[in-house]
């Protein structure tokens, strides 16, 4: 299946882009009558039939529509502190959406190493990752935050803090697979190379976050991150829905 992106796209005719009109004829060499999948994004597939093989306009019809195509469970957002080097920080996105997630929140923290992000080069990058994964849902990149703002944004579902201080709580650390909830909408943060300092641990226990886990080995920040991703969709499929 060849997948492209049309986030705008109209029915019954539609014409792609430029850049994806130059990809299906010039590099694939498709031409008229030949079919391609197209998607918005938001969950819609579509089956179409090339009728223009121009390589800067082409235009297809479309066959057939599939809705939710490929949707997820259960919704899971990261929040996490861009890295040093910013290609760890798209390697993390590439994967994440390959795997399968809702939304990424940049977070700017007391010790990020990062604070600023090219929003655009980031977007980019999830857009190929899921094209080339075949997924309809594509992944929400949200504006680099302050760990304060995002503590305290609004959230409806179970949040999860990972850091490497001792736990606060005579409970201790819950592990990441046994603490999520089958079919629930999850948020992960995960800090900078330097962790988060103890005062934003403190603000996001005060706020209802569940300190957590990822296991006895110690992660950079685009592994932790990507590994809570495999975590939730692991115990997504392991658990029965609540």
């Amino acid at each position: 299946m060849q997948l492209f992106y049309a986030p705008d796209i109209e029915v019954p005719y539609h014409t792609l882009g430029e850049e994806e009109s130059k990809h299906c004829i010039r590099v694939l060499r498709l031409s008229c009558g030949d079919e391609i999948h197209l998607t918005d994004g938001r969950g819609n597939l579509y089956r179409a039939e090339i009728t223009d093989d121009h390589p800067k306009h082409c235009t297809v019809r479309i066959l057939s529509t599939e809705s939710r195509y490929g949707k997820l469970p259960y919704g899971l957002t990261v929040a996490v502190a861009p890295t040093k080097n910013a290609d760890r920080f798209e390697w993390f996105l590439e994967k994440a959406t390959e795997v399968g997630i809702s939304s990424i929140l940049p977070l700017e923290t007391e010790h990020s190493e990062r604070r600023t992000f090219k929003a655009e080069r980031g977007e980019k990058v999830i857009t190929a990752a899921m094209k080339q994964s075949l997924k309809a849902y594509r992944p929400e990149l949200r504006p680099l935050t302050t760990f304060r703002e995002a503590v305290l944004q609004p959230f409806d579902g179970q949040r999860f803090l990972a850091h490497c201080a001792p736990a606060r709580r005579p409970e201790g650390k819950r592990y990441l697979p046994q603490a999520v909830r089958a079919g629930s909408n999850v948020e992960v943060f995960i800090g900078p190379e330097g962790d988060f300092s103890s005062e934003e641990i403190d603000l996001a226990l005060a706020h209802g976050f569940v300190e957590i886990t990822l296991g006895d080995q110690r992660l950079r920040t685009e592994t932790a991150a990507l590994t809570a991703v495999v975590m939730v969709a692991v115990a997504n499929t392991l658990k029965p829905t609540e």
